[in-house]
């Protein structure tokens, strides 16, 4: 995966704060602030954890996906672009 996909997906999570909020996930979990996008991150990095040490291949797979995903909108609730995390 690229730096680009990363841009992408964050730039489709920063257009999700304009979509309904009954329609998106994504705008649902904005809308309930920080805390609440952080929480969820949190829950991601655990189930990643525990995919890496103890299943398979493929669990770990989407359990980083989540994680990332879950990442990108924990610093779109905090107004961070992702290009700013890639240039440190």
């Amino acid at each position: 995966m690229s730096d680009t996909v990363l841009i992408e997906l964050a730039a489709t999570i920063r257009a999700r704060r304009s979509a309904p909020a009954e329609a998106s996930y994504t705008r649902s979990l904005l809308d309930a602030g920080i805390a609440r996008c952080a929480k969820k991150f949190g829950e991601e990095a655990v189930e990643t954890v525990m995919a890496a040490v103890g299943q398979d291949e493929d669990a770990l797979k989407g359990e980083a996906a989540d994680a990332l995903f879950h990442l990108l909108v924990l610093l779109e609730s905090r107004n961070v672009a992702i290009e700013d995390v890639l240039a440190v």
